[in-house]
């Protein structure tokens, strides 16, 4: 009898610490509204795939938050991370938010220069230009809220993604060189600079109300009679 008391005793102080340890690993993941799918999901991830995930979550949560509010805890909860390793894949949320930007200018230009080698020879110029100026509606549209905020929080972010707007801007201004074969003529050079900063703040606009339908045809003819009226002629 005595035996027996001793052994319920024994297993009586032991079952608490178990309870407790449940409590701190599932208890908690519960009480945070985690599902045990969505705990094996966290763990079985592998570095690409975390990466991946950190990248996306960021993208949706730079979207609809100015980069001065967005915080890491909430990207780290989107992916299922952690802020440690969001640190150690992307250096902090300005490495994080740069990787955002430098990745959309590159699938931009990617489906720009598609866009103008599926065109015929015989294109003329004017329609290359028509063609770059579509491509980029289209990749805005698709992207409305990312690159809505992108275009409305230029100059509030990190020096590094200034960087990084610099050299695409520079590449798109090299990509439209190249499609007007244009002269040292500095009214050229002029027009052509100061066409992409015309182009984003239409843009701006479209997108602010919602990249209606009924006002892309109006923006691409705008675009290009701005364009042809600072060169003076397409023949640049």
């Amino acid at each position: 009898m005595t035996q027996h008391t001793e052994k319920n005793s024994a297993r009586n102080t032991s079952e608490p610490k178990q309870n407790s340890v449940d409590a701190s690993g599932a208890g908690d993941a519960g009480a945070r509204g985690e599902s045990a799918a969505e705990r094996t999901l966290r763990r079985r991830l592998d570095p690409d795939q975390r990466r991946e995930a950190i990248f996306e979550a960021a993208r949706a949560e730079f979207a609809t938050t100015p980069y001065s509010q967005v915080k890491i805890g909430d990207i780290a909860a989107a992916s299922g991370s952690s802020p440690a390793l969001i640190y150690r894949y992307f250096a902090g949320k300005d490495g994080l938010y740069a990787e955002v930007m430098r990745v959309g200018y590159e699938r931009l230009a990617v489906q720009q220069e598609s866009a103008l080698a599926a065109l015929p020879p015989n294109t003329s110029v004017r329609d290359h230009v028509r063609t770059i100026v579509q491509t980029y509606l289209d990749f805005v549209a698709e992207n409305r809220e990312s690159w809505g905020m992108v275009i409305r929080q230029s100059g509030a972010e990190p020096a590094s993604v200034g960087e990084i707007r610099d050299l695409a801007r520079e590449a798109r201004i090299a990509q439209l060189r190249g499609v007007l074969a244009s002269s040292e003529n500095r009214r050229h050079e002029m027009a052509i600079c100061g066409f992409y900063g015309f182009v984003d703040a239409v843009l701006g606009d479209w997108v602010a109300s919602g990249c209606p339908d009924d006002d892309r045809a109006p923006l691409i003819e705008t675009a290009l009679g701005a364009l042809q009226g600072a060169l003076g002629d397409w023949a640049a």
